[in-house]
């Protein structure tokens, strides 16, 4: 063949194949075998290997990966990717109704679409040719993943039909359940880890360095957003159904819903039929159809007035109590721990429990045997809720608490008016040991990142920590060569410490130095002083010095230290050990002296005597913690558990259902972060 009709062949069978990757994977109807398909691709291989010239951007070679990404560059999204208010409720759907009514005099109508749990992608088009896919990152700018975004095959190179000139879509890039558990088959296979559920196995794949990896990788795209200037309509629903017309992947699963009572008939049907689903989903969104409706109904500072997503409540599952085992924390707190046949929820296996405490166990009469009832709190950590005693086995005892530390044997103690039970052993009980070392380094005291519980648990068990200040005599000689072997139940690794290794725990260690005072103070591990206690203190007495001669009465008077903080804090300072700790931590030249420059001036008292909790996700733990040291600097309390005691909640996405709770059972207010901001400002 001559260059023309090389160049026709080539263009042939581009076409040929794209035609039959969007009919295999966009409208799941194939029309040719795999094999006679990849006969076709490996022709086309052959001939843009030998005629590179003709290579066209839109070739399905393209998808096979080969560009290995060193770093992903950060992109600034043309639109911000704003995240949505969430409810679990039909009332606060009701509430969302009727906002809408009000601000909103013509008639509108609803789009109901699945909530789909994977990860967000905005896939730029220009000239009907994919040039840009973007992660979600912190909503304002987030990774340039184009190139393993190339490799996912429902998501279209090149467009048909009559598109905008520029424009941007965005959808959620997928796992399957059917390909999720043929790549952890292959992991376990070859000795790697299988992934926790298909959205972290989404995640990581779009993150892999090795786009020829992620081609491997069975990723779908669920498309349900568009953004431009020139779009067909002036409408969400209507705009979606040009976009299949251009190649898209857009799923069939939304409606159009006239009232409310029709989104409830939606959101009803699906969480049902949502196990029936290929893939995994959390939730229902509805939106406002109309774009011009959008622009009379506005934003929020982070999320649009005229969307909301409706999450389904925990899911519950039904599975076996093989046995309870009990766990030693760093204070000496015993936690139960119910050991399940696994069961899949809510996109993850779950082979573990807590219960809490002693009276957990006796108010729920769980035993082991029992069928018992396990939901996820907030959908993160799975919690018994309850016994189908009608299951019980004739043979069941019931469960007795233990009397003595699993770990030293000492006798456990419980204090009046307390849940726990306790291992008063604390200067020889391993976990205990290994606890206060795990919280000294952690991120919000002294940070040293190099270290973790692995390596934490290899310097004990070698004799080189027992206590915080022995981190501060390690030296090169002295970590070099250390090995351990860790076994898990599904492999087993050798963690060594080699020279990079050994420099970034040294390093880690002498910049931990510079901490400051307050954080040294919440470092130590006393007990009752958090983060915000750990400043009080550090604030009234300036110096660990003036705080470890403070009496009791001294003490209390101090604003936020109650008689339990107080009576801690002189048991910990009149300790000989204790107080051997903090001269060896004065000699190594950690910070016990307060550096004012470092603390910031109190802004006001407007929410003086607030109890308040910050609560969901706000886009970046940064703008979090921005929030919770707002509480703090206008005179607020930040607290952490939402009580009888707290004044109000302000909560970002994702607030866990538990909170949204006990705020009802509670009568808390709700606002939101722009709300928190204006009450403030005032």
């Amino acid at each position: 063949m001559d260059k023309e009709q090389l160049k026709i062949r080539i263009d042939n069978l581009v076409d040929e194949l794209n035609h039959h990757n969007f009919n295999y994977y966009v409208l799941d109807k194939p029309l040719i075998s795999d094999y006679d398909f990849d006969k076709l691709l490996e022709e086309l291989i052959k001939l843009e290997k030998e005629n590179p010239e003709f290579i066209r951007e839109d070739s399905p070679t393209k998808r096979v990966g080969g560009e290995v990404i060193k770093s992903f560059k950060q992109v600034k999204h043309k639109y911000p990717m704003l995240s949505l208010g969430n409810t679990y409720s039909q009332e606060e759907l009701i509430e969302f109704d009727n906002r809408i009514k009000k601000l909103i005099d013509s008639e509108f109508e609803y789009v109901c679409e699945l909530k789909y749990d994977g990860v967000a992608i905005g896939l730029t088009y220009i000239d009907g040719v994919l040039t840009q896919a973007v992660t979600r990152g912190d909503g304002v700018q987030g990774d340039d993943v184009t190139a393993n975004v190339r490799t996912i095959r429902s998501i279209p190179l090149k467009l048909k039909g009559n598109y905008p000139k520029e424009f941007e879509i965005r959808g959620e890039i997928i796992l399957p359940h059917l390909g999720f558990e043929k790549l952890n088959n292959e992991r376990v296979e070859i000795g790697d880890e299988p992934f926790a559920n298909p959205r972290n196995a989404a995640s990581g794949s779009l993150k892999m360095q090795d786009s020829n990896e992620v081609a491997n990788r069975p990723l779908d795209c669920l498309l349900y957003f568009l953004l431009g200037d020139n779009l067909p309509y002036q409408s969400h629903y209507e705009n979606l159904i040009a976009a299949k017309e251009w190649g898209f992947k857009i799923p069939n699963y939304m409606m159009k819903c006239k009232t409310i009572d029709d989104v409830f008939e939606f959101i009803n049907m699906w969480d049902v039929a949502r196990n029936d689903l290929p893939f995994d989903i959390d939730g229902i969104v509805i939106k406002v159809n109309s774009y011009q409706q959008w622009e009379q109904l506005g934003f929020t500072a982070k999320s649009p007035r005229w969307a909301i997503a409706y999450k389904f409540k925990a899911e519950r599952v039904l599975t076996e109590l093989l046995s309870v085992s009990f766990q030693v924390g760093r204070t000496g707190a015993i936690t139960p721990v119910a050991n399940l046949r696994p069961v899949q929820l809510a996109g993850t296996v779950v082979k573990r429990a807590s219960l809490h405490n002693s009276d957990i166990i006796q108010k729920l009469d769980v035993r082991v045997g029992d069928m018992v009832y396990v939901e996820k709190g907030g959908e993160i950590i799975p919690k018994i809720i309850g016994v189908d005693i009608s299951r019980r086995k004739n043979t069941s005892q019931q469960l007795n608490y233990i009397t003595n530390c699993p770990e030293c044997n000492a006798v456990l103690t419980r204090n009046e008016g307390e849940a726990s039970h306790y291992c008063p052993n604390e200067d020889g009980c391993p976990p205990q040991i290994k606890g206060k070392l795990e919280h000294f380094i952690s991120r919000k005291a002294m940070n040293i990142d190099s270290l973790g519980e692995g390596k934490i648990s290899m310097l004990y068990d070698n004799n080189l920590v027992k206590d915080i200040s022995d981190l501060y005599n390690l030296n090169y000689d002295s970590l070099i060569g250390l090995e351990k072997i860790i076994i898990d139940e599904k492999s087993e690794k050798k963690l060594s410490f080699k020279e990079k290794t050994v420099t970034n725990i040294l390093n880690g260690i002498n910049y931990s130095k510079s901490v400051s005072f307050e954080r040294v103070l919440f470092a130590i591990g006393i007990r009752y002083v958090g983060e915000t206690v750990a400043k009080k203190l550090a604030l009234h007495y300036k110096n660990i010095d003036n705080l470890l001669n403070a009496s009791f009465e001294e003490l209390i008077n101090v604003d936020e230290i109650g008689e339990k903080i107080a009576e801690s804090i002189i048991n910990f300072f009149t300790t000989d050990k204790n107080l051997l700790i903090i001269e060896k931590l004065k000699i190594a030249g950690l910070q016990f002296v307060l550096n004012e420059d470092n603390i910031p001036k109190q802004l006001s008292e407007s929410l003086k005597g607030k109890n308040i909790v910050v609560s969901g996700n706000f886009g970046t733990p940064e703008e979090r913690r921005r929030i919770e040291e707002l509480v703090e600097l206008h005179g607020g309390k930040k607290g952490s558990s939402v009580t009888g005691k707290t004044s109000l909640i302000v909560a970002g996405e994702n607030m866990g259902p538990d909170k949204r709770e006990k705020a009802l059972k509670f009568k808390i207010p709700i606002i939101t972060e722009e709300d928190f901001l204006e009450m403030i400002s005032k």
